[in-house]
């Protein structure tokens, strides 16, 4: 799509690409607005999977220490040295009882699952046995050093279904969380850009908010994901459950059983601290990608 209007088409759509939001003649700045609004279709399958990995790598390791911290305040029965009433005080008291180091230990896995899932287009099927091992291995006292030897105890005491108790759970979580967090995002960028240029600002704030709203409201989803991944043995021996918890529905029902309502809520100020930075870096990188493209396609196409 060329844009042209009357010889100042070149110069109204390079300062729609800029941010400039004055109108450069008549009907360009609708066109450069849409132009952004649309990957060019020449980009490759194999440009959009890598910019996502790379999002995803991005978002993940930065906010990782928090999404451990997530994960033992989610615990139903925690150890009385594992007890936290904030987030930063429970990274001081990891980092200063369990080294340095600690609050990233499972970070691996997760890379390698974000890189695996974009390649593979089944985000959920790849990623849900990276975060049995990655939510084993940041629980207090976890007796599984690397991610290789979680697997292999895993997949030795509790068989393949192991990896996979909480699909199911995570596709359901997947669905509001997702719903919620694309229309916020929507309706926030019409009240703080409603041209659709490119802001950063508007994506940081508009992504930020989207992100912590979807964390908010999925978090009871998120406890019983996290109990089935990690089928926490002390909480498990309280509720009388030999064996292996599985199923969704018994998930529910034993958080309420040891915890009662607030028990679906556990670890919700860690869940949405680690999404807002998350999803507003997202956002971020998506927009700039589709920016940068755009962009460079009108360059390559616009005469000047």
């Amino acid at each position: 799509m060329e844009l042209r209007c009357g010889g100042v088409g070149s110069q109204a759509a390079r300062r729609r690409m800029d941010g400039d939001g004055r109108d450069g003649g008549g009907g360009c700045k609708d066109a450069g607005s849409e132009d952004y609004e649309n990957l060019p279709t020449s980009a490759s399958l194999s440009t959009h999977m890598t910019a996502g990995a790379m999002a995803g790598i991005l978002e993940h390791s930065v906010m990782y220490p928090v999404d451990s911290v997530k994960t033992r305040m989610q615990s139903l029965n925690p150890d009385p040295k594992a007890q936290y009433t904030s987030i930063y005080g429970a990274l001081k008291k990891i980092v200063r009882t369990e080294g340095f180091w600690r609050p990233l230990r499972g970070v691996n896995m997760m890379m390698m699952g974000i890189a695996g899932s974009m390649a593979t287009l089944l985000h959920d099927a790849v990623m849900n046995p990276a975060e049995v091992v990655k939510q084993r291995m940041q629980m207090y006292n976890s007796p599984h050093r690397s991610a290789l030897s979680c697997i292999r105890t895993v997949w030795r005491t509790e068989g393949l279904g192991a990896f996979y108790r909480s699909y199911t759970t995570q596709l359901t979580m997947n669905i509001p969380f997702q719903s919620i967090h694309f229309i916020t995002y929507e309706f926030l960028q019409e009240q703080v850009n409603p041209h659709r240029g490119y802001n950063p600002q508007s994506h940081i704030i508009s992504g930020g908010l989207a992100g912590a709203l979807a964390a908010a409201a999925t978090t009871p989803l998120d406890v019983c994901k996290t109990l089935l991944n990690t089928q926490e043995n002390m909480a498990l021996s309280l509720a009388n459950i030999s064996g292996r918890l599985s199923g969704m529905a018994n998930a529910f029902r034993m958080v309420y059983q040891l915890n009662g309502l607030p028990g679906y809520f556990k670890g919700i100020q860690a869940r949405v601290v680690y999404q807002v930075p998350s999803t507003a870096i997202s956002w971020s990188v998506y927009e700039f990608f589709k920016y940068f493209l755009t962009k460079r396609k009108l360059e390559n196409r616009t005469p000047y």
